[in-house]
């Protein structure tokens, strides 16, 4: 027959939570039997639900681990009477005062009980009776903490879930919108900077009303873009491995000679050595930097986050050329934290190459020059 000796020992006071759980010690146990580790392992994936830290699972675990074998079975085995510095030892030496606290704050979610002696020491006595921390309070309430650690598995499944589609979308709208800047399509500077900010945002830990709220927009964004796209283009094959896309143009033979233009300015210099001393910009793509055309497309993609307009970037592309202003901003966005207003850099720059005093070598030299980029 258990023993009844259920009010706290010394100045503790009784309280209404106190009585409130001590029914756990006499009420009938729903299974005879459950794996004491199985509802530990629950017990830590659903502890918020029970008022309990981490460190209070962890003071439980080692308390249980006073009690002989795996299995907590309803009878009088499931008092254990370990004194605070024998617990304390098992915890590695936290200091008495912390196990105080955390084994009252288990007292308190009710999953042990105590049961003091006349003295209020830990012991048992011959005949079976003990006097220490009641186990028994797991055994009656195994059940609700299993389906309340499922429900936090299920939850965290489903955030697990939700936060992949926003990847995914994150991800489809980055390739959408980079197409659609290298195809010059209208709307596409404010669906960049939107997408940008959600990047952002993805790096933090978020709930599930907040990924939802960025599935949602993500979604938004992938519609946009989709409207955005033209039904029919006249390269539909998209192969990566053109430097330049077909252009349909009254004056092609200007076209023609502007792009030649711009690929005598900058292709003298290697695309790895401009990658090698702005590396930062091959991390806004999902593919990696093969050609110049891809260096544009990036930069392009790049040029809304730095806060720079699209008039200034289209000054760049007449006064410098397209790779020129690449380069340039790939190397405005490797000291993006020290360049207080990008725009107004690089419509400096602009004005620079105008008058010819500007060389994107000397920015990829200067770059290779500090000592990071060794």
């Amino acid at each position: 027959m258990r023993h009844i000796s259920t009010t706290p020992f010394g100045r503790r006071l009784l309280t209404a939570g106190h009585l409130l759980h001590q029914s756990l010690s006499e009420a009938p146990a729903p299974v005879p039997h459950v794996d004491k580790w199985a509802v530990l392992r629950d017990l830590a994936e659903a502890r918020a639900d029970f008022g309990l830290s981490d460190r209070d699972v962890a003071v439980l675990s080692a308390l249980a681990s006073f009690h002989q074998g795996k299995i907590l079975e309803d009878g009088p085995g499931l008092i254990v009477f370990p004194s605070n510095q024998t617990l304390s030892a098992r915890l590695h030496g936290m200091p008495e005062s912390t196990l105080r606290r955390h084994l009252a704050a288990l007292v308190k979610a009710g999953v042990i009980l105590r049961h003091d002696s006349p003295n209020g020491k830990r012991y048992a006595l011959q005949g079976g009776q003990a006097f220490g921390f009641d186990l028994r309070p797991l055994l009656i309430r195994a059940e609700q903490i299993a389906i309340a650690a499922q429900t936090h598995r299920d939850a965290s499944r489903r955030l697990r879930e939700l936060r992949q589609i926003v990847v995914l979308h994150l991800r489809d709208a980055s390739k959408l919108l980079l197409w659609a800047i290298d195809n010059a399509l209208p709307r596409v500077t404010d669906l960049g900077a939107a997408l940008a900010t959600l990047q952002r945002h993805l790096r933090r830990k978020l709930g599930q009303e907040q990924l939802e709220e960025m599935r949602r927009e993500t979604r938004r964004i992938i519609d946009d873009l989709s409207t955005a796209l033209p039904r029919e283009t006249t390269n539909p094959s998209g192969n990566d491995s053109q430097n330049e896309r077909h252009i349909q143009d009254s004056d092609s033979s200007k076209k023609e000679s502007e792009s030649a233009q711009n690929s005598e300015r900058t292709h003298a210099l290697p695309l790895e050595l401009v990658l090698k001393a702005a590396p930062e910009i091959a991390n806004y793509t999902p593919s990696p930097i093969r050609d110049w055309r891809d260096l544009r497309r990036v930069a392009g993609f790049v040029r809304p986050m730095l806060g720079i307009q699209p008039d200034v970037w289209t000054e760049s592309h007449r006064k410098m050329g397209e790779d020129s202003a690449a380069i340039a901003l790939a190397c405005m966005l490797e000291r993006a934290s020290v360049i207080r207003n990008p725009g107004a850099y690089l419509r400096s720059l602009s004005k620079r190459a105008e008058s010819g005093g500007f060389s994107a070598s000397a920015m990829v030299m200067a770059l290779l020059r500090e000592p990071r980029a060794a």
